[in-house]
């Protein structure tokens, strides 16, 4: 895309930026996701995951009516297990939600605060100029709060900018692992 500055403009360098200040808060926001997730994985929760799949297998290879006994008493360990798992899971869970609850109310008010001031900052002002036939038919809804349409150029407003650049970098996110 072509941008230049024009008058009344912030510079050509603020679509880029903004963008990649997006891009940088869903990396962020993916990179806590993930942490939480492994977070909730303890080596207690898989020692108790591999000691009831050991006893239902077995619970399972006793099959035959004169080992049903054995077989009884093998499962109802391994429920009895599935219930202490249940126990350390919520425990476990509750301790993760709540360190981690810090760091996404941190950054979803870092992003509301941030972009309220890109939208204040860049209000009525256009951040980028683009050649009128590359936006043919949507002109009109990226110029939105930006002023008029220059020559044969189309204004950018923020609010699209925005918008676009947010769902862009959500995308962008989820490509990487």
């Amino acid at each position: 895309m072509e941008t230049e500055k024009i008058p009344g403009s912030r510079g050509s360098l603020a679509p880029p930026l903004v963008f990649i200040f997006l891009v940088s808060l869903q990396l962020i926001s993916r990179f806590l996701e993930q942490l939480k997730r492994k977070a909730a994985k303890s080596p207690v929760e898989q020692q108790l995951r591999q000691e009831i799949r050991q006893l239902l297998k077995e619970a399972n290879s006793l099959s035959v009516p004169s080992t049903f006994a054995q077989a009884a008493k093998l499962r109802r360990k391994a429920a009895a297990k599935e219930k202490e798992l249940a126990k350390v899971q919520e425990l476990h869970t509750k301790e993760a939600k709540g360190s981690f609850d810090v760091y996404f109310k941190s950054l979803l008010c870092l992003k509301v605060l941030t972009l309220t001031g890109l939208s204040w900052w860049f209000w009525g002002v256009p951040i980028a100029v683009i050649p009128q036939q590359l936006l043919r038919p949507f002109g009109k809804v990226l110029s939105w709060k930006a002023g008029e349409s220059i020559a044969g150029h189309v204004t950018v407003g923020i609010v699209p900018w925005i918008l676009l650049a947010t769902r862009v970098s959500k995308f962008i996110s989820q490509k990487f692992p």
